[in-house]
């Protein structure tokens, strides 16, 4: 499957993966031989370049992403940018790698049990159309984000399904309905997390930082200046990946369909509700999963890490008599995004304790003649910023603590409308995708779909230029009424 971490190795190089290979051995013996700039430290220097090495190696995929992932760690130890290789790893211990482990687990034992199975008829009907199946999921997925604060665990749930619906329709795993899927459980439903005050990493971030910085700010007030933009750009990303790969209209479910889904088939095709009764296991996991959501929801007011309910939940379904999860299970999950994550925040935090991150961002700085432009230039410079920084991060949320601060410092500098303008950066970074280990959803859906790393980059330029869309017209039509 395209995207898959753990398919296996072509016989040979492809030409993309030669290439990648000899950039990352160029950028590797530049960043280590040649002396750097004036004003920039030889760890410095070493550090953006193990950066830059690794970024073509996870782009290009020429090994595994365990793989690149531990030889970008050990490079940073072996080019004594730290000074022990504990330090070059401390990535490994952020609570996104273990929460991400308990969600992969938990999303395979919904469709272990046949979960996905009843979820997946509720959304179909014997006159249903892969592009009704894609607004169903759609719909779903928002109206889930108000009550699961987590767009990897909306992910993780959703995947099965898809795959089911997939199966139904007798669809290729490269058909544009899949695609559309992906995109939008990838790319869009992240989107969704926005709209409220809890509702994800990056929205409860911005608001403290809002809080400390700007002014308070209530929950309701919150989701008075958010839910209504936050829904406009989450629709028209949704319109727009629908309309892209063109989801068939016309085709509906074969009754003629054979296999693992034929029961699946035969009750759509009648109209029936699935009567048989829930399994032992289905109650359990289905239970567990209610659990873990309420838990998540309370979570979000009373200030409960969303790893807890998780946890809890994956240790009830380990339980021996339950036996949900097993080491088989375990043995099966994505560990190639989950070392890739890891890698990824073991060098970002390197980037912040040399300065090299420091370095970056006054270099872009420097590049920008604020004294020159007018409020609008320098609204549209300051996001600009925004989104090439993101590039550096692995999720949002990250991106957010490093970049917001250094946004609302030069706006209070040139007088613009902070809260705004903390607003806008977080639909900007939050819409904003160009690599697909950028933000953990959309790297599952490549990892398991049919997605490309252009196919992700490309989609993000169409999230971003929707974000910018509605941030002009909230900031100039929506947000001054409401003030």
């Amino acid at each position: 499957m395209a995207g898959s971490a753990d398919s296996d190795p072509p016989s040979s190089l492809s030409v993309p993966q030669l290439a990648g290979v000899v950039c990352t051995v160029g950028i590797l013996l530049v960043g280590l031989v040649v002396p750097p700039p004036e004003g920039i430290t030889i760890e410095i220097q070493r550090t953006l370049a193990v950066f830059a090495a690794t970024i073509v190696l996870w782009i290009a995929k020429p090994v595994p992403y365990v793989v690149s992932s531990v030889l970008s760690v050990t490079l940073l130890f072996a080019f004594g940018v730290t000074d022990s290789f504990e330090e070059a790893v401390t990535g490994y211990a952020e609570t996104l790698v273990f929460f991400l482990l308990l969600l992969l687990l938990l999303g395979h034992s919904i469709s272990k049990v046949g979960l996905d199975e009843r979820v997946a008829q509720r959304m179909l009907s014997a006159t249903s159309t892969p592009r009704e199946s894609v607004r169903s999921l759609s719909i779903n997925l928002l109206g889930l984000s108000f009550l699961m604060p987590s767009a990897v665990a909306r992910t993780v749930t959703f995947i099965p399904v898809v795959r089911q619906i997939t199966d139904v329709y007798q669809l290729g795993s490269n058909s544009n309905f899949e695609r559309t899927s992906f995109f939008i459980l990838g790319h869009i439903n992240p989107i969704a997390s926005m709209a409220l005050m809890t509702g994800g990493g990056m929205a409860i971030i911005t608001s403290e930082l809002i809080q400390s910085s700007v002014r308070p700010i209530t929950w309701v007030e919150w989701g008075i200046f958010m839910i209504p933009p936050t829904v406009a750009l989450y629709a028209l990303s949704a319109v727009t990946a629908e309309k892209i790969y063109s989801v068939d209209d016309s085709q509906t479910i074969s009754p003629d369909s054979n296999g693992e889904d034929e029961e699946l088939v035969e009750a759509v095709m009648n109209g029936d509700e699935q009567t048989d009764p829930l399994t032992r296991d289905e109650r359990i996991v289905g239970w567990v999963m209610l659990g873990a959501v309420l838990a998540w929801i309370v979570g979000s007011f009373t200030g409960i890490p969303t790893i807890l309910p998780a946890i809890a939940a994956v240790t009830v379904l380990s339980l021996p008599g339950i036996g949900v999860i097993t080491k088989d299970d375990i043995a099966e999950v994505s560990w190639g995004i989950l070392f890739l994550i890891g890698a990824m925040f073991s060098i970002l935090e390197v980037m912040q304790s040399t300065g090299a991150l420091d370095v970056v961002v006054n270099s872009l700085l420097g590049l920008i003649p604020f004294s020159a432009f007018n409020t609008w230039q320098s609204v549209g410079a300051l996001l600009a910023l925004a989104v090439v920084l993101r590039v550096f991060f692995s999720t949002a949320s990250a991106a957010i603590v490093v970049v917001l601060p250094i946004i609302l410092e030069f706006g209070e500098v040139l007088g613009l409308d902070q809260l705004f303008l903390a607003f806008s950066v977080l639909m900007i970074i939050g819409s904003t995708t160009f690599l697909p280990f950028n933000t953990t959803a959309v790297l599952l859906s490549f990892d398991r779909g049919p997605l490309t790393s252009r196919d992700v980059f490309a989609f993000s330029l169409v999230t971003m230029l929707y974000s910018t869309l509605i941030i002009i017209l909230s900031w100039v039509l929506y947000w001054p009424l409401i003030r």
